[in-house]
């Protein structure tokens, strides 16, 4: 028996429209366009995301821990390591979590870029550039499909507009 895969890929996700509408299945009323998902926007990210993980771990157990041997903010690249699988696979729900928990990461970045010295505000600059680099390319991924759930929504909203008949006035 021919079960199909229960999470869709991302050549499901171009046959689709945002609305979750398979393009073979268009009625003569709308047409849909398809959306045109940005790879390279996706892939950038999810090296960004790799990198990052790296560099928390190299950072807080090697480089520059804040104790000497490696400190327990090494476990600040768990939430990283949760979103990695479902960015490499490009999926629009974990890209729009990640892109927020991100900012966590740029924010810590810039406070250790201002407060740290030497080595540690060195990377605490460089986590701050990476995770504006996975915000970016993670909303550059997202935002086309975005854009298209809007339209959807808007064509559908026409359509029910169009059929719902126009209520008769009471006699006076």
């Amino acid at each position: 028996m021919n079960v199909p895969h229960p999470q869709p890929t991302e050549r499901d996700d171009a046959r689709r429209d945002a609305s979750g509408a398979e393009f073979g299945n268009t009625s003569a009323a709308a047409t849909v366009v398809p959306v045109q998902p940005k790879a390279a926007a996706a892939l950038v990210a999810a090296f960004t995301l790799v990198a990052m993980i790296l560099l928390a771990v190299a950072w807080e157990w090697w480089l520059a821990p804040l104790r000497p041997g490696g400190s327990l903010l090494v476990l600040k690249a768990l939430p990283l390591i949760s979103a990695l699988p479902g960015v490499w696979r490009r999926r629009l729900y974990t890209m729009q979590w990640a892109s927020m928990l991100i900012l966590l990461y740029f924010a810590e970045g810039i406070v250790r870029g201002w407060s740290d010295h030497g080595l540690g505000a060195r990377l605490g600059w460089l986590q701050a550039a990476l995770a504006m680099i996975f915000f970016v390319c993670a909303l550059a991924y997202v935002g086309p499909f975005k854009r298209a759930a809007k339209r959807a929504a808007k064509q559908a909203a026409k359509q029910a507009a169009k059929q719902t008949p126009s209520e008769p006035t009471p006699p006076a």
